[in-house]
């Protein structure tokens, strides 16, 4: 659903984030508020974010009111003022909206709780027996048996810092994610449990395990936390960042939707459990871009962005993916095929000064953009001037970019469930470079705060000029047009991020 991840499947090969299948079409009104009169008519809960004043909880009228337009308080974030609400009534967002303390409000979702979905995310071909057995024996000595694979280590100099710093294991990233498969022999040893949670209805569950991924679940999170910290212990494949703590903090449903208040959840228990970097490799279902002149797209961007903005309060450098769409973010205008992905998908044009991508279109998060095995813009990468943040190795078709053997893949090795690896690519694999990197220059600098992080993060990239003309597949036609000088353009932001600057500087 809104998984960054372009390849998904063997290499060459593209996956869709967002074709489900829908409901309404060719009605008046909000689309939010229609879809949810349609399925709330019948008696069908939805979910929904009231927004109140930061700091306080809903007052007793606002509560009082909430029950009175049928709805159910299922939690309360008080630090930032968002309450998630179940209800019925099928003009709930309209009634609430309309009560004094309430700031916004509006529903998360088009579809019945608990989403379902018949879409098949797919699921990355896992390595063969003889294919570890292939890379184990061109292992060269002081490397992990598989990270001759990794192109991407020495893309962004990750290899040259291993030897300075693994990183230090009083910091940890959040995998903000599908789940987070622990019991890997290159997660186990990095895991930090504490930090770990299942968000996915809006309330933290701490059961022990529920953060991984069930077994017909998507293993997208399990690889984004290999990625940043698989551990350099003799198996398998190293992480970017190996010597730091992975958390995992599922916010997907089983269908593969990130709803609302799974996203709220997890920034808060990131914010609150001593989180230095999270990573969000996905866009905030049903929307891919949230139009805040629209009421109940308004509510999803002012609880988001309230919980990212705490998390960093708090401490952690927020990391998003930018999106696998090619689109130029920075237009002046946009067309949306897939919105709303749980309900009926319909171009629309958005405007986006006006439309947001959340969280990567957030105040303060870093947005980050992938590139290839020839250091090129991926070619299903967004990017835009004054959008793109950075530029990490996320991968592309390896007949676009062909890296040096012994690679022999295109895309980015990650871990998989099972104890296994695989290959994916897209912006949501470009991400965990990023964060991995953050998380070395926090161990490098541990009084740090978020801004000093992020500041050192893009004075420490190398800087990329665009590519120009822009033609991936070789046609003889522009795929893309990049804008802005070298150290601040549209398709590298201050360039590619550096490790081994992480590290020494």
């Amino acid at each position: 659903m809104a998984l960054t991840t372009a390849f998904a499947f063997l290499p060459g090969a593209t996956a869709s984030a967002a074709d489900v299948p829908g409901t309404v079409a060719g009605v008046t009104g909000t689309v939010n508020d229609v879809l949810a009169s349609t399925l709330a008519a019948d008696g069908t809960a939805l979910s929904y974010v009231v927004n109140v004043r930061p700091g306080h909880g809903p007052s007793p009228k606002v509560k009082k009111a909430i029950a009175e337009a049928g709805g159910t308080i299922v939690t309360s974030y008080d630090q930032i003022g968002v309450v998630v609400v179940h209800s019925s009534n099928a003009d709930f967002a309209k009634t609430i909206r309309k009560v004094k303390g309430v700031e916004s409000a509006g529903n998360t979702r088009n579809a019945p709780l608990p989403a379902q979905s018949t879409t098949d995310l797919g699921t990355p071909k896992a390595l063969t027996a003889t294919e570890v057995a292939a890379a184990e024996a061109k292992a060269a000595a002081g490397q992990d048996p598989l990270e001759n694979l990794q192109w991407d280590l020495p893309a962004i100099k990750a290899d040259k810092a291993h030897e300075k710093s693994l990183g230090s294991s009083k910091v940890t990233v959040a995998v903000i994610d599908t789940g987070v498969d622990d019991t890997h022999p290159d997660i186990a040893p990095n895991f930090d449990r504490a930090a770990s949670v299942n968000c996915v209805t809006g309330k933290p569950d701490t059961t022990d395990g529920a953060w991984r991924p069930g077994a017909s679940e998507s293993p997208h999170g399990t690889h984004v936390a290999g990625e940043i910290a698989a551990a350099k212990n003799g198996v398998g494949m190293t992480g970017v960042a190996p010597g730091v703590k992975v958390a995992g903090i599922k916010v997907s449903t089983t269908a593969g939707y990130f709803y609302t208040e799974a996203v709220v959840c997890g920034f808060m228990w990131a914010a609150t459990h001593g989180v230095d970097v999270t990573n969000n490799s996905y866009y905030t279902d049903p929307w891919y871009f949230n139009c805040t002149d629209d009421p109940d797209q308004k509510a999803l961007v002012d609880a988001v962005g309230r919980a990212s903005r705490y998390a960093e309060k708090k401490g952690a450098v927020n990391v998003a993916a930018a999106g696998n769409e090619n689109f130029d973010l920075a237009a002046d205008e946009l067309t949306d095929p897939s919105s709303p992905n749980d309900g009926t998908p319909s171009d629309r044009v958005v405007d986006p000064s006006k439309c947001l991508d959340i969280p990567t279109q957030l105040p303060g998060v870093v947005t980050v953009a992938s590139t290839g095995a020839k250091g090129l813009k991926s070619s299903f990468s967004n990017y835009g001037r004054g959008v793109i943040d950075i530029a990490a190795p996320g991968g592309d078709s390896t007949a676009y970019q062909t890296p040096a053997p012994p690679a022999t893949s295109g895309l980015i090795l990650g871990t998989m469930p099972g104890g296994k690896w695989g290959y994916m690519a897209g912006t949501s694999m470009a991400s965990p470079h990023v964060a991995a990197v953050a998380a070395l220059i926090k161990s490098t600098h541990p009084y740090a705060s978020p801004a000093m992080v992020k500041a050192l993060l893009y004075a420490e990239a190398d800087a990329v000029p665009c590519t120009d003309p822009y033609d991936i597949n070789g046609d003889g036609k522009v795929d893309a047009v990049c804008e802005g000088p070298k150290n601040r353009n549209g398709f590298y932001g201050w360039g590619l991020v550096d490790a081994l600057d992480a590290v020494t500087r």
